[in-house]
């Protein structure tokens, strides 16, 4: 897959910035010209030079810098990361699974250009070699305890490694979660399963499951995900791992308060999302009764039980009807009529985990202890997450030229999910769920 490589040679020269980097052979440009020696130290001063020309071979191919990150680094990183995070600590609790997991860990293959780019993120991206460190104990882990066999715990390895990579490539502005994104942007993060993919094909050290888990590792069981809207048996075992491990990580995320009371939270909220085998393993490894809600630097809602109750209300006035006998085009109402289902499955999770109007009339603002407070908080921050993805799927597919009529009906509703959501943006957000 084609990438724009401005955003890659900017990297590489921002660590030749930081540390050496030199070229381990000629760089030749596609038309065979070469265009710099082998030995030469790469520094901000050649970016011209390389953007002027198509290369021949992808730039990773023809540099290095050392040291570089190896097995031995990702195994001490883990550790790591286990150490700081008593969640995590509780996978390594096990002396055998223990063992299994880091030498499996400390087993992933790395050809160098690989290890380059682990060693590029460790260095100018250190959030994301966190997030990829976090990624694969949780990938590894799911597998090992799960009892898959020997080839796909390595095919889990190797992708909660390695599914990020591509994230290299594009603009590092999507790597920030502090401002909003502009469209192309949003299209550049919905292809990074794609480039992280064909990134890793090119090496055949890996089984070729590791590409296909990496380009599922944002698709959901109910079809809602990306880049393929793959659902239920479409998505191979470790692609279903990928998923649920891409919730946990974000669950804790650096500066994520209770991030085990959240993590529970949206794991009931998104039952039809993930593989329930998986979700019972990471339940079971839980302990949110453990956090303290009384030193949050964030106020829970002020009236979550108002949060819920509007977000039930948007999804019982999703207009199927006025949808279904519009004069919209049928190859329009076949993308709209479906969210239905969707509407109606939130609307469904809601009520399993206690927050159906019903179940909610029985709470009283003012009889709310701090901790059902906090996680009636959670709920609807999840809930309103949820409808705002349902909504953008919405305007993804809907023409409104088409239809006049149906323009407004369903511009009413946009505006009512704007309103619902708009009440728990302020104190939370959930937008790495």
């Amino acid at each position: 897959m084609q990438t724009d490589t401005q955003y890659f040679t900017r990297a590489v020269l921002e660590l030749g910035s930081l540390r050496q980097v030199v070229t381990t052979q000629p760089i030749y440009n596609a038309k065979g010209i070469k265009i710099i020696e082998q030995g030469v130290a790469v520094h901000p001063g050649l970016y011209e030079r390389l953007m002027e020309h198509r290369l021949a071979q992808p730039l990773e191919d023809s540099v290095a810098s050392l040291p570089t990150v190896n097995g031995h680094a990702l195994r001490r990183g883990i550790e790591a990361v286990a150490a700081q995070t008593p969640f995590f600590d509780r996978m390594l609790a096990s002396r055998e699974v223990r063992e299994v997991l880091l030498d499996a860990v400390e087993r992933i293959q790395l050809p160098d250009p690989i290890a380059f780019q682990l060693t590029m993120a460790h260095e100018i991206r250190p959030a994301l070699y966190e997030h990829l460190l976090t990624t694969t104990l949780v990938a590894t882990w799911l597998a090992l305890v799960s009892g898959l066999p020997r080839l796909q715990l390595r095919v889990a390895a190797a992708t909660g490694l390695l599914h990020d990579l591509g994230m290299l490539h594009l603009d590092p502005q999507l790597l920030e979660h502090t401002s909003e994104i502009d469209p192309l942007q949003q299209r550049q993060l919905a292809s990074h399963p794609l480039v992280s993919a064909a990134l890793v094909e090119r090496h055949k050290e890996y089984p070729r499951e590791v590409a296909q888990a990496i380009v599922e590792h944002h698709e959901f069981l109910d079809g809602s995900g990306y880049p393929r809207h793959l659902s239920g048996a479409q998505i191979s075992a470790c692609g279903r791992i990928m998923a649920l491990t891409e919730l946990v990580a974000g669950a804790f995320a650096p500066g994520r308060e209770i991030p085990e009371s959240r993590l529970s939270i949206l794991l009931r909220m998104n039952t039809h999302r993930y593989d329930p085998a998986f979700i019972d393993r990471i339940t079971a490894l839980l302990r949110p009764q453990d956090e303290s809600v009384t030193a949050l630097t964030l106020e829970p809602l002020e009236d979550p039980v108002g949060c819920l109750l509007e977000i039930d209300k948007v999804l019982t006035a999703w207009p199927e009807e006025r949808i279904a006998a519009s004069s919209l085009p049928d190859e329009r109402k076949k993308f709209l009529l479906p969210l239905a289902s969707q509407a109606t499955q939130l609307s469904r999770t809601l009520a399993r985990v206690g927050a159906a109007p019903g179940q909610l009339a029985q709470l009283g603002k003012d009889t709310l202890d701090p901790h059902l407070q906090t996680e009636l908080s959670l709920l609807a921050s999840e809930a309103a997450w949820q409808l705002r993805a349902l909504a953008r799927q919405v305007q993804r597919h809907w023409r409104s030229e088409l239809d006049p009529a149906i323009e407004s009906t369903l511009q009413g509703w946009l505006s009512q999910v704007d309103a619902a959501v708009s009440r728990t943006r302020r104190e939370y957000s959930s937008d790495d769920a």
